[in-house]
C-alpha cells in the first residue's frame, strides 16, 4: 500500500540568482497534522510562476521516496531533505513508471487524479544546487508529477493512498515524459496520449504539434534522424561540434531599382548563374556587410520576389541613422558581392484552401509580398485580401505591382491605408485615411475561417492581431513576423528596467566573434561565459528559456552560420540549422539569429 510520508509547503519569495532575483515557491517544508488542499493548492502554500506551476491541473506536486535514495546514490549527497524537490507530496510508493496519467487516488479525506509529469524548470536545479537537475530528472525517468484535485479535504502525513481508478490508455507518467522530451517518438504512443482527457491542456496541445510534425514527415529508417541516438537532422561533429545549415555565400548585385525616395530593391544572383538555394514566400536573407573600414555587421531582409525567380530581392528602407541601409541604398552598385546566408525562417504561406488575408505596414509588405507573388503565379484560387498601410501615395511602396499580381488571381480584394494625405490613386483601390480599426476591418468582410500573415511595427502586429481575434480567426491562425529580437521569456526573474543590447562587461574575449543578428551586437567569445545564453544575458540580449540544461527547445536559436559544441549535450538535437543556446558554446566565428 503506497503511503504519504510528508506533506510540504511554502509560500514563494524571492530568492537571488546569477545576479538576478527569482520569485519562486520551490522552498518547501514539511509541516505537521492535517492540512486542507484545496481546488489550486494546499493550505499554506503557493507557486510563484503560474505559468509553469500551480493552477487547477498542478495543484498538487508529488515525489517519491525511492527518487530520494535513488538521487542521493546518483549525486553522492546525503542532504537531501524531504520537499527539496519542490514537491508537496513526499510518498513512499507511486513510482513515475508505474502511476499512469489518468489515474485516481484518494488520499485522507481527498480524491486526485494524474495530469502530467513535472515541468522541467531551471529552479528545481536552484534549490538543489545542481544546474543540470532539470535535464536529469527526464535523463533519468524519474521527473515526478502534478495533481488535479477532484474532491477538497484535509490530508497528513501517513494518510494511506488508494487507487480508486485507472486511467485510459495505461500510459505511466515516465513514458509520458519521454514523449515530449526524448527523441524516438512513437506517433501511436503520441495518439494514444491524445486519448487521455485527464492530460493536461498544455500538453494535449504539444503532443497535437508533434503529432502533426510526424504526419507530414518522411519514414525515416531504423537509427536515421529523430530516432534514439540519431541526430535528429542536424550534422554532428566530433565532441558533439554541430553545424547549420550553409554560412555565408557571396553573391552579386544584378540590378537596384528605386522603389520610392526611401525603398530600393536589390536583385541578386550567383556570380556563375548557378542555381540559388531554394527560398519559401515569406522566408529573409541575412547579409554580411562591411560599411566602410568597420568590422562586418548582419542584417536580415525579407525576400520580396516569387521565390522560384532563380534571382532572390530584397527590398530596403533607409532608416534615418542606418549605417547598413544607407549603404545598401546610397552606395551599393550592381556589380559589387554581398555575402549572404541561406534563406530561412518560419514565417512562411502554408498550403491550403482556406482565404488568406496579407496585412502590412510601411516596408513590412516585403514577405507578404513574395506569398502575393506564389499565389499569383498558381492563379491560387482562394480568396485572397491584401491590406497595406502607407503614410501617402509617395511613400505608397509596391503599389503597382501588387495591383498587377492581384489580378492575376480569381478572387483578391485590396484595400489600402494612408495615414497622411488620403489621396487614392488614379484607377487604384479605395484609400481609407488613417489606420486600420476592429470596424473598419470588419466592414471588408474578412472571412473568419481565413489564415492571416502580418508583418509591420510590432504594436501594429498586436493591435490588428487583435482586431482579427476579435473578429472570429483563430490565433493559431494569425501569424506574425518580426525582424528586432522576440521579446525575452525568463521564467520567475523578476523584472527590470529594459537595456539596449552591449558589449558585455569586463575584459574583451578573445575567442571567436559571436553576431546576435536582431540584436545588431557581435562580440569576441570568452571562456569566462558558460555558455551562448549566458554571453547574450551579458550583453542584455533578450533571451527566451526555461531549463537552460537542453531539455525545454524555449531557447532554439537559429544559426545563421557557424558551428557550435555542446557543453551539455541536449537530451534531444534541435533541427538541422538552429541551436540550443542554453547549453553551446562557438568553435569559429557564429552568427546566431537572436
Amino acid at each position: 500500500m503506497a503511503m504519504l510520508l510528508s506533506v510540504n509547503v511554502g509560500m514563494p519569495q524571492d530568492v537571488p540568482w546569477q545576479g538576478r532575483t527569482v520569485h519562486t515557491g520551490a522552498w518547501k517544508s514539511p509541516v505537521q497534522g492535517p492540512r486542507m488542499v484545496r481546488r489550486l493548492n494546499i493550505e499554506g502554500d503557493g507557486q510563484g510562476d503560474l505559468a509553469g506551476h500551480g493552477g487547477e491541473m498542478r495543484a498538487v506536486l508529488v515525489y517519491q521516496r525511492e527518487s530520494y535514495a535513488y538521487w542521493r546514490r546518483q549525486l553522492g549527497r546525503d542532504d537531501l531533505t524531504v520537499g527539496i524537490f519542490g514537491e508537496n507530496f513526499t510518498v513512499d510508493g507511486l513510482p513515475d513508471d508505474e502511476v499512469c496519467i489518468g489515474d485516481r487516488y484518494r488520499i485522507g479525506e481527498a480524491e486526485f487524479e494524474v495530469t502530467q509529469p513535472r515541468v522541467t524548470c531551471y529552479r528545481v536545479g536552484m534549490r538543489l544546487g545542481e544546474p543540470a537537475m532539470a535535464s536529469l530528472l527526464v535523463a533519468h525517468h524519474r521527473p515526478g508529477f502534478y495533481l488535479r484535485v477532484l474532491a477538497e479535504g484535509r490530508v497528513r502525513a501517513g494518510d494511506e493512498i488508494t487507487l480508486t481508478r485507472r486511467g485510459p490508455e495505461a500510459l505511466s507518467v515516465a513514458d509520458t515524459d519521454a514523449l515530449l522530451y526524448l527523441p524516438g517518438r512513437d506517433p501511436a504512443t503520441l495518439r494514444r496520449a491524445l486519448n487521455i482527457p485527464a492530460l493536461s491542456p498544455g500538453w494535449q496541445q504539444s503532443f497535437r504539434e508533434l503529432a502533426a510534425e510526424h504526419a507530414q514527415e518522411p519514414q525515416q529508417a531504423p537509427g536515421g534522424p529523430g530516432a534514439p541516438g540519431g541526430t535528429g537532422g542536424t550534422d554532428v561533429r566530433r565532441d558533439g561540434e554541430t553545424a547549420g545549415r550553409a554560412g555565408f555565400q557571396r553573391l552579386r548585385v544584378v540590378r537596384i531599382v528605386h522603389e520610392t525616395p526611401s525603398v530600393s530593391s536589390i536583385y541578386l544572383g550567383t556570380p556563375d548563374g548557378t542555381p540559388l538555394p531554394e527560398a519559401r514566400a515569406g522566408q529573409y536573407l541575412s547579409l554580411r556587410i562591411a560599411v566602410g573600414a568597420e568590422s562586418p555587421t548582419v542584417r536580415s531582409y525579407s525576400l520580396s520576389s516569387a521565390p522560384s525567380s532563380g534571382i532572390y530581392r530584397i527590398s530596403v528602407k533607409r532608416e534615418p541613422r542606418g549605417r547598413v541601409s544607407g549603404y545598401l541604398n546610397a552606395v551599393l552598385r550592381p556589380g559589387d558581392l554581398v555575402d549572404i546566408a541561406s534563406p530561412r525562417g518560419t514565417f512562411v504561406l502554408e498550403a491550403g484552401t482556406r482565404p488568406v488575408v496579407l496585412v502590412s505596414a510601411g516596408i513590412g509588405a516585403t514577405p507578404v509580398l513574395a506569398m502575393l507573388h506564389q499565389l499569383a503565379a498558381a492563379r491560387d484560387a482562394r480568396p485572397v485580401w491584401w491590406i497595406h498601410v502607407a503614410h501617402d501615395r509617395a511613400h505608397h511602396v509596391f503599389a503597382e505591382e501588387v495591383r498587377a499580381l492581384l489580378a492575376r488571381l480569381p478572387d483578391g480584394h485590396e484595400h489600402i491605408y494612408y495615414t497622411g494625405a488620403a489621396d487614392s490613386p488614379p484607377g487604384g483601390p479605395r484609400v481609407s485615411a488613417g489606420r486600420p480599426t476592429a470596424r473598419s476591418l470588419a466592414e471588408l468582410g474578412l472571412p473568419a475561417d481565413a489564415d492571416a500573415y502580418l508583418c509591420g511595427p510590432s504594436a501594429f502586429m498586436e493591435e490588428v492581431g487583435g482586431f482579427l481575434r476579435d473578429h472570429g480567426l483563430r490565433p493559431e491562425r494569425i501569424r506574425t513576423e518580426r525582424f528586432s529580437a522576440l521579446p525575452a521569456l525568463t521564467p520567475g526573474v523578476a523584472p527590470a528596467p529594459a537595456v539596449r543590447p552591449h558589449q558585455p562587461p569586463g575584459p574583451p574575449g578573445t575567442g571567436p566573434l559571436v553576431t546576435f543578428a536582431r540584436s545588431g551586437i557581435t562580440t569576441a567569445w570568452s571562456a569566462a561565459h558558460a555558455s551562448l545564453l549566458d554571453l547574450a544575458e551579458a550583453c542584455d540580449v533578450p533571451t527566451r528559456w526555461s531549463c537552460r540544461t537542453g531539455v525545454c527547445h524555449t531557447c532554439v536559436t537559429p544559426l545563421v552560420s557557424g558551428g557550435i559544441t555542446y557543453t551539455t549535450p541536449p537530451l534531444e538535437l534541435p533541427d538541422a540549422g538552429s541551436v540550443l543556446v542554453c547549453c553551446s558554446e562557438p568553435v569559429g566565428e557564429v552568427v546566431l539569429d537572436l
